[in-house]
């Protein structure tokens, strides 16, 4: 019987349906078949053990109430004798006990024993008056004194039966209990897992409002139940963003295209003989072309660094520098918008072992983002502090801030509190999960503090042993 193609309850039933066959199929055989075997060896060994019980005893005064009590427990006949005739025998009554009775078979048996002057012999002899097998021990205890020690190695015929009997009565209430259970077992494992399958081909379709039920009192299923639980919900923010994603990258890329075509044609149809107004339009068709390379840099870095693909390539320079000639390029803004920019530090110099073209991407669109979402007083803070063990860089702005159910999620790709997308005034908004990818290609612990109406202070540690021991 095939069972690859069998479901799961069937699998299961069938299982433990073998299961029990197996187990009365052994029972069978150790109880009924394997039954002579065994009983042939138990009956030698006891009458090895109580041969020596024998041998211990002798000369004792109670030495034939002993050979009666041993005879009596065990079923043993046992004789005690000389060269020439017999001192003391037990008699239980039992049908084995051939060194008791007139034989001439046993009678030579015993007589070659004594005179071979051995210590011990032992005989199997066929019964033929009941025609069984009968074990003979013989055991010299002395020059003149002999014990012989009998017992039947045939299992009794009444016993065999009445095991067979209740091994078939057995087999079948077994069997049949095998059978009822196995079903309600197999129905029982198998119902919270094919419930489970049903549930995941609902998610497979995209219906993020199915629930696996984790109440199966199964351990490992219900932590299965939880864990498809927590992928639903992931899958589920993941699809949001990606279509958050495709609306805001849409947005973002239909704005300059549409201004482009308007400019274009502009210049087309009205300025193209009216110099000023010509450059005036060029400029801002520039403008937007490369805003647009710029979405799409930005775009191919984050799916390198996503993929694994991008590596760093490390070297040590100074980070106050590289910040100050990032803050030379948002002079314009100075001039054009009065932002403020601040920058503190306790050193004048920090050298770190990092990847400086990637340091300088976390730093522009942490400034990028500070400008963009700054308060009224359009100020921007740098801070680096150079610690014993680290350098802690921060980026504040004084804007409405971040509310911590927000926080965990402003890494993601354009996501927004307020679920409103609005051009940014610089940069494409997919700067700080490129940011996030940095640090985590760096091993950079990272992270945001923020509070309602207060701004937001973006920071990251560089611990110093990392980049030391690197560069050593």
């Amino acid at each position: 019987m095939k069972l690859k193609n069998k479901s799961l309850t069937v699998k299961i039933w069938i299982f433990l349906a073998l299961f029990s066959i197996i187990i009365i199929a052994f029972l069978w055989f150790f109880q009924v078949i394997f039954i002579d075997t065994y009983y042939e060896w138990y009956k030698t060994n006891e009458i090895n053990i109580m041969a020596k019980i024998v041998k211990t005893n002798y000369n004792k005064d109670n030495f034939e109430e002993i050979l009666d009590e041993i005879s009596y427990k065990r079923g043993l006949c046992i004789e005690f004798t000389d060269y020439d005739e017999i001192i003391y025998s037990t008699n239980n009554m039992n049908r084995s006990c051939l060194i008791e009775r007139d034989n001439t078979n046993i009678n030579i048996y015993k007589l070659n024993f004594i005179n071979s002057g051995k210590n011990s012999i032992t005989y199997k002899i066929v019964n033929n008056i009941f025609n069984s097998e009968t074990l003979v021990y013989g055991l010299k205890l002395d020059s003149n004194h002999f014990a012989f020690l009998n017992t039947s190695i045939d299992p009794i015929d009444s016993t065999i039966v009445i095991l067979k009997n209740q091994l078939i009565i057995v087999t079948i209430i077994v069997l049949f209990l095998a059978f009822i259970i196995g079903a309600y077992i197999s129905k029982k494992l198998s119902k919270p897992i094919t419930s489970l399958n049903n549930s995941a081909k609902k998610l497979a379709n995209g219906d993020y409002t199915v629930t696996f039920d984790n109440n199966s009192d199964i351990d490992e299923i219900d932590e299965l139940a939880n864990t498809l639980n927590y992928a639903k919900e992931q899958l589920s923010k993941t699809d949001e963003l990606r279509r958050e994603l495709m609306a805001n990258v849409s947005h973002d890329l239909k704005t300059p295209l549409t201004m482009i075509k308007a400019y274009s044609e502009m210049i087309r149809d009205i300025s193209y003989k009216n110099k000023d107004k010509r450059e005036e339009h060029l400029n801002i068709i520039i403008e937007e072309v490369d805003r647009l390379n710029l979405l799409v840099n930005d775009i191919l870095d984050l799916s390198s660094m996503q993929s694994n693909i991008t590596k760093l390539n490390k070297e040590e320079f100074d980070l106050i520098e590289l910040i100050n000639n990032i803050l030379n390029r948002y002079k314009i803004y100075t001039i054009t918008e009065n932002y403020i920019f601040n920058f503190e530090t306790n050193n004048n110099k920090v050298l770190i072992y990092a990847d400086k073209k990637k340091m300088e991407q976390v730093i522009y669109n942490l400034i990028n983002n500070a400008i963009n979402y700054t308060g009224n007083d359009n100020t921007v803070t740098i801070k680096v502090t150079d610690n014993k063990k680290n350098i802690k860089v921060e980026i504040i702005d004084t804007g409405k801030g971040i509310s911590k159910e927000e926080i965990n999620h402003i890494w993601d790709k354009y996501y927004k509190g307020d679920k409103k997308h609005k051009r940014n005034v610089i940069g494409t908004g997919i700067g700080l999960s490129i940011v996030k990818n940095i640090f985590v290609l760096h091993n950079y612990e990272y992270g945001v503090i923020s509070k309602k109406n207060q701004g937001s202070n973006f920071y990251f540690y560089i611990k110093k042993d990392k980049y030391k021991e690197t560069s050593k």
